[in-house]
């Protein structure tokens, strides 16, 4: 079925959503955060009362947020939401995020695109905070979705996401995921059976149930704000990059990272095999 173009540019009505001190320790470990030292650093992001440390919210938090409904937007189409692929994610925080929060966001179609296979669907959800009015976050998301090719401007506009250099990394950090990563994290909102449904998962060509992008999203995102930032959230300010090949749950991260200039870096995350899993990447932080 066609890709409803009319849709592109539609702005939503302001909805809300609301985070608390739990959500984001739930977060926390659903990226992984205190799985190589349960007691160690980053007990600030896992714990909320630790003595004589304050919990801090890991900057990626938004990316589960945002998710949900955005009242007013039009379809972007009818599509088979199986064939439906994260493609890329990006996130830019304005300053530390409260353990308890409550925001205003809108959300944008910023564009349809046609992938000659496929058709690429882009949006952004801008969010405030609802006490103050202060930038809070904004969110950029673009989906993959297979078979629904033919439906108009190739976008060709948009930026392609940048090449890594070809010299080796400046910064390289290695997590671990857990065989069972994909059923915590889902309790951060994303039940999609993709991520737990055997049956489900090979009735779409995976061998097995896939980790979430978003989660493999969150451990490379831990892994350049304690490498580039060291472990200070007010020093992260935005990562987009696009997601290239399936993670299985229980499969090694190692996030490579190339500083370009003080205050932004390249990065990708490759598997245990070498495969690139996360490429493109844009970092940009406070030195």
């Amino acid at each position: 079925m066609p890709m409803n173009l009319d849709a592109v540019g539609a702005v939503s009505q302001p909805g809300t959503h609301t985070w608390t001190s739990k959500d984001a320790l739930l977060y926390a470990l659903g990226v992984g955060a205190g799985q190589l030292d349960p007691t160690g650093f980053e007990l600030e992001f896992t714990s909320e009362n630790t003595k004589g440390v304050e919990q801090r919210v890991l900057p990626t938090l938004p990316v589960v947020v945002s998710m949900g409904g955005e009242p007013g937007l039009p379809s972007w189409g009818d599509f088979n939401f199986a064939m439906l692929l994260h493609g890329e994610q990006g996130v830019t925080v304005h300053g530390p995020i409260p353990p308890d929060g409550e925001v205003e966001s809108v959300a944008r179609i910023v564009g349809i695109y046609d992938k000659g296979k496929a058709a690429v669907v882009r949006l952004e959800n801008i969010s405030t905070y609802k006490d103050t009015g202060k930038p809070a976050f904004t969110t950029r998301f673009a989906a993959f979705i297979r078979g629904e090719g033919g439906c108009g401007t190739r976008g060709d506009d948009v930026a392609d996401p940048p090449k890594m250099p070809e010299r080796a990394p400046d910064h390289e950090v290695s997590y671990g995921t857990r065989t069972d990563q994909a059923l915590l994290y889902r309790l951060n909102g994303d039940r999609n059976p993709l991520h737990s449904d055997p049956a489900l998962a090979k009735s779409v060509g995976f061998d097995k149930p896939i980790l979430h992008g978003l989660c493999t999203y969150g451990f490379t995102g831990r892994a350049l704000l304690h490498e580039l930032c060291g472990s200070d959230v007010a020093k992260f300010s935005s990562m987009d990059n696009r997601f290239s090949k399936p993670v299985v749950p229980g499969d090694t991260l190692t996030i490579r990272m190339w500083v370009e200039e003080p205050g932004r870096a390249l990065y990708q995350t490759v598997n245990q095999d070498g495969a690139v899993v996360i490429d493109g990447g844009v970092f940009t932080y406070t030195p």
